[in-house]
């Protein structure tokens, strides 16, 4: 008969082994992984819209038939495709198990390029056309616990997952002040409600630390936040995993002036060291087509005829990178880069 210290040796085994396996796979900011594409195309109707905090409202989009919508997991967003021409993604931030309507949340920002005021004139019975759900935000179900930090209007990809993750899930929610944090009656009841005004700015990094080893840590906000918090974690938690998404352009680094030459105008635009190509490109043509601005959407995808392309995106295939690039996110690694336009 074996003795007590004897059986327990395989079983500590096997949890070692296990946890060997989740470190591999999950130990990584997800950021370097690819969108995944749905591609469902549809046209819904507006059924409503309401005011969730300043500057925020929420529409609540169904099929004009009534029709179930496509299914989708919590981080999946959506591309809305306005009256204007452009075109925005918005997560989904309402209950994968409704079939039958999808909820997006819209931040006001005056002064902005007018995508959030053109979504904030919409009314009920209006028109949409919206692509998708896709996701480059992927829930992982199988994590032994879950750190969640939302900033602001952050909260819209977050609040699924915390929902999901149930009593494994530890929920921060930071912002200014109450009234411009959205969704605050649906988050779950054991959420850390953080508004500045009320208890000061957080420390990022103090909270990272309180992340159970091997937990995943999703992290939805402003550039600053996910920044420091790319820094930090792994020095305060080597075994935890990282997911980040955020809401607004990073700034350009390590960047150096380049030329943009449309071949088919003959036009030239001179692209800034801390500017993208295609901040530069709208310029001289100022319906050049964008939306995430992040590299991961593909809206701002460009043929290159000639030049040399430094890829900074989250989306061109192998195949693709050779003579493609995303004007929002790469450059040229010096001298011209001649687009097909």
């Amino acid at each position: 008969m074996s003795s007590a210290g004897e059986v327990a040796t395989p079983s500590l085994r096997v949890i070692g082994a296990a946890v060997d396996v989740y470190k591999k796979v999950f130990t990584r900011p997800t950021i370097s992984h690819p969108v995944r594409h749905i591609g469902f195309d549809l046209d819904l109707t507006v059924e409503s819209v309401r005011t969730e905090a300043t500057d925020v409202v929420s529409l609540a989009l169904t099929h004009p038939g009534g029709e179930a919508l496509p299914s989708w997991r919590p981080g999946s967003h959506i591309d809305v495709f306005l009256d204007s021409g452009k075109q925005r993604q918005y997560s989904l931030c309402g209950d994968p198990r409704d079939r039958h309507r999808y909820r997006i949340a819209v931040r006001r920002i005056a002064d902005g390029d007018g995508g959030s005021r053109e979504m904030h004139t919409l009314c009920a019975g209006d028109r949409l056309r919206i692509r998708g759900p896709r996701n480059a935000f992927t829930f992982v179900e199988t994590a032994p616990s879950y750190l969640f930090v939302a900033a602001g209007i952050g909260i819209t990809p977050i609040l699924p997952m915390a929902c999901a993750a149930g009593a494994r899930g530890r929920l921060v929610y930071l912002g200014r002040s109450r009234d411009t944090m959205p969704f605050l009656d649906e988050v779950p009841d054991h959420t850390e409600i953080r508004p500045d005004d009320e208890v000061g700015t957080s420390d990022i990094a103090a909270l990272l630390a309180t992340a159970a080893p091997g937990a995943a840590v999703y992290v939805c906000g402003p550039p600053p936040v996910l920044d420091l918090t790319q820094r930090t974690l792994f020095a305060l938690n080597p075994t935890a995993s990282l997911h980040t998404e955020l809401f607004s352009a990073r700034p350009v680094t390590d960047g150096q002036e380049f030329e943009l030459v449309l071949a088919r105008s003959g036009e030239t635009v001179r692209v800034g060291a801390t500017e993208t190509a295609l901040a530069a490109l709208r310029r001289i043509r100022p319906d050049a087509v964008y939306s995430c601005r992040q590299g991961f959407c593909g809206t701002c995808k460009t043929r290159v005829l000639a030049g040399e392309i430094d890829h900074r995106d989250r989306l061109l295939t192998p195949g693709e990178r050779p003579d493609h690039l995303l004007t929002c996110v790469s450059r040229s690694t010096g001298g011209a880069l001649t687009l097909d336009l």
